[in-house]
């Protein structure tokens, strides 16, 4: 549905593509004017001074990431600090994902990025391998054996829990030694959405910085264009007559997001998500991810600071 809301005076070029290949061609290869952009890489190479993009305060992909925690069931992991000085393994140390689940770890249960042994590699059989852009500071993360991947580690033992955007096939198969951290996940991230106001940002649109400030104009065009299509897609969870997804109780789930999250529950705008955006931020730099502390004003085209959807 590319293109359904156009971008005033633009005609523009929609390129999909998986999200793995889009993150690589934009930070190495500079390869789109705008572009979703994994939010922890883009604070690291922001904190760096290397990053060819600057930000706009649109947000295409957020998630609670309780449910992202896989444990070994026989390792006698009963709870989140019983992870302390254990082996667990992600695919990057850098990724969104693993950021913000850190972080609640920290936050809510006292488990530093520190007190765990990291291992990354693929995903899963056939996946690609990890583009590693950093190493932390004083954090014990290497890579997995030579041929292993995340899913196998967690399955043979090699690993003891793996933080994961994605179930590990290990799981979807019914391993009978592998499990979730959070069995209840849904109900403690309401309680965490509840208690600190944060619906994680996982990713934002991107802009080159030369096309920035050449055009500051155009970016507010992108934001208002990308707001018209939030609007859109929001809206059509409430149908019933004819459901805009193959899910049978959308509406009831949309409805549930609401009660939690208030009606914005999925909102752009630097002031409407300063809580979460100020906690990636504080997080980056706690694990050892961002070289400086960076501030959120930095990290968006300036005229889009007061920018309100509307």
């Amino acid at each position: 549905m590319a293109g359904l809301v156009a971008v005033d005076d633009i005609v523009a070029e929609y390129v999909t593509a998986p999200l793995e290949e889009i993150f690589a061609q934009a930070f190495d290869e500079q390869a789109y004017d705008i572009t979703e952009l994994s939010f922890s890489n883009y604070l690291f190479l922001t904190s760096t001074g290397t990053c060819p993009y600057i930000g706009l305060p649109i947000f295409p992909s957020r998630s609670f990431r309780h449910s992202a925690i896989f444990i070994r069931t026989d390792r006698n992991i009963q709870g989140p600090r019983d992870l302390i000085g254990r082996t667990v393994g992600v695919r990057e140390y850098s990724m969104t994902a693993a950021l913000v689940a850190r972080g609640m770890l920290e936050d809510d249960f006292g488990v530093r990025a520190a007190d765990l042994r990291w291992r990354y590699g693929p995903a899963g059989a056939g996946d690609s391998d990890p583009i590693v852009r950093m190493k932390p500071k004083d954090i014990e993360l290497e890579p997995l054996a030579d041929g292993s991947n995340l899913s196998d580690a967690l399955l043979n033992g090699e690993i003891d829990a793996l933080v994961a955007y994605k179930p590990p096939q290990a799981f979807l198969d019914g391993a009978p030694n592998v499990g979730r951290l959070f069995e209840d996940y849904d109900l403690i991230e309401a309680d965490y959405a509840r208690r600190t106001g944060i619906f994680p940002i996982m990713h934002l649109l991107g802009v080159q910085r030369e096309l920035a400030e050449q055009d500051p104009e155009l970016c507010l065009r992108v934001c208002d264009a990308f707001e018209a299509s939030r609007r859109y897609a929001v809206g059509r969870t409430n149908e019933s007559q004819a459901p805009f997804t193959s899910l049978p109780w959308a509406p009831k789930e949309a409805a549930r997001s609401r009660q939690v999250l208030g009606d914005s529950f999925w909102s752009y705008g630097v002031d409407a998500n300063r809580p979460a955006l100020q906690s990636l931020c504080e997080y980056s730099y706690a694990q050892g991810i961002s070289a400086r502390p960076v501030i959120v004003d930095e990290l968006f085209v300036p005229v889009t600071l007061g920018w309100t959807p509307s």
